[in-house]
């Protein structure tokens, strides 16, 4: 029992869940949308597991180096939370945060070099800067640090693109591949903008905490109803940008509309609703959770789009 307590402060530390889902979204795009498109692809099976594990273990270095900054700010927020400085301490959590991200970005390297594209490496060592520029300081200013974390989900789905498809690019094929590209930067798109609400409305969430550790987020800026407005609004235009990339790309495949409509566009537009009476921690939580699913199947919708646009042709 004591050993699986260990193993779940260590869970706790790198917020496995979240990595799960990122490992996961990755997987989804390989292998429900490019490998099922016949596009050329640059990795191998092996060399693709091993950019995911990069992208993971440079995640879960983020959320080290944030949960030994946030230390103060957990205790007060949520200490039944807190893993650095009670069951793990604060020089143990700096070696994984050093070693996870050695780990990444040594991968990155490799994998940059397995492609014929050197300079791609930088690329994990931006990620991994950010990470650490975000705990120590972007996280005090308004805006910056949700853009910032919003950012990071993104770039999961925009290396995929850089590492397996634009390596493979050639005369011949150049079409597909950018059509392919395209859908990836869509969907990146797509989920910068929901992840940029989720971080606007945890800060709502997550005020009181922030507040007594001097923490400047949005809501305590310019208040929860002034932020209720933003995120309301936020949340509008992305319907609108949906609504309008459904019917200009997708009109013909019913099953992707349905599924657009009652997985994604529904649950937003409950979002929204919800939004204008959330006031207490517990509702802004469910909100983020609400967030979360939508993400969650906005992600699997890439499938969707393959095995309608297969039947199609059939």
């Amino acid at each position: 029992n004591l050993k699986q307590k260990n193993n779940m402060k260590y869970l706790k530390l790198i917020r496995f869940q979240n990595l799960l889902m990122l490992a996961f979204m990755q997987l989804v795009f390989r292998y429900l949308f490019l490998k099922q498109s016949y596009v050329d692809l640059a990795l191998t099976d092996f060399n693709y597991i091993l950019l995911i594990f990069a992208t993971v273990c440079i995640a879960a270095g983020g959320y080290v180096i944030n949960n030994i900054m946030d230390q103060d700010t957990d205790e007060i927020a949520k200490p039944q939370n807190r893993v650095v400085g009670v069951s793990i301490s604060e020089t143990v959590a700096y070696n994984w945060y050093i070693g996870l991200t050695i780990v990444g970005v040594g991968i990155g390297f490799y994998l940059s070099n397995v492609i014929y594209k050197p300079t791609f490496a930088s690329m994990f060592i931006l990620v991994a800067t950010l990470l650490y520029m975000y705990a120590t300081s972007f996280k005090q200013i308004p805006v910056l640090g949700n853009v910032v974390v919003a950012l990071m989900l993104s770039t999961s789905i925009i290396i995929i693109g850089l590492f397996d498809i634009l390596p493979a690019i050639d005369v011949d094929n150049r079409f597909r591949m950018k059509e392919a590209f395209d859908i990836l930067m869509h969907y990146a798109i797509f989920a910068f903008i929901i992840n940029l609400i989720r971080e606007i409305v945890k800060d709502l969430e997550d005020m009181d905490g922030d507040y007594q550790s001097g923490i400047n987020t949005l809501p305590i800026a310019i208040g929860v109803q002034k932020t209720k407005i933003i995120v309301g609004v936020l949340t509008v235009i992305s319907i609108g940008i949906l609504a309008y990339y459904v019917n200009s790309n997708l009109f013909e495949l019913d099953y992707v509309v349905y599924y657009a409509m009652v997985l994604i566009v529904g649950p937003l537009i409950y979002f929204g609703v919800k939004l204008m009476n959330a006031a207490n921690k517990k509702e802004f939580h469910h909100l983020s959770l609400v967030l979360k699913i939508i993400l969650f199947f906005g992600i699997l919708s890439v499938a969707v789009i393959v095995f309608n646009l297969k039947l199609a042709n059939a």
